[in-house]
């Protein structure tokens, strides 16, 4: 098995707090309504319930990744999102397509979900 990381950064408009809002406490409603090609097969609690430090494990693929992601306030407002992505390989099999696809399809989702907070605030 494999394992290959790699981190990056996006930065959005709206705050850390409607951020987290919005991805981790209403993701499993909020994404799939902002984003029409993406489908979560499950969504568990491994730690916690929706406070900060709660661990959600949700499932889109076949191939095991984890994904780790920070957000902090922005030096010029919103937020900035810290993510580092672990993909777990079954054998020697090296990915790095895949792994430019899943940026896009992270800063797809994160834009969506901005784009979407700041049209619908009260959300």
């Amino acid at each position: 098995m494999g394992i290959f990381t790699y981190e990056f950064e996006i930065i959005t408009a709206i705050s850390p707090a409607k951020m987290f809002k919005a991805c981790i406490l209403d993701g499993e409603n909020l994404i799939p309504k902002v984003v029409s090609n993406q489908a979560f097969k499950s969504i568990d609690y491994i730690k916690g319930n929706d406070e900060p430090g709660s661990i959600k494990k949700i499932t889109f693929e076949e191939e095991k990744i984890t994904y780790e992601t920070k957000l902090e306030p922005s030096s010029v407002g919103g937020s900035v999102s810290k993510i580092s992505c672990k993909y777990y390989t079954i054998g020697d099999f090296e990915i790095t397509e895949g792994l430019k696809a899943s940026k896009e399809k992270a800063l797809q989702i994160l834009k969506a979900v901005d784009t979407y907070v700041l049209a619908n605030p009260r959300h």
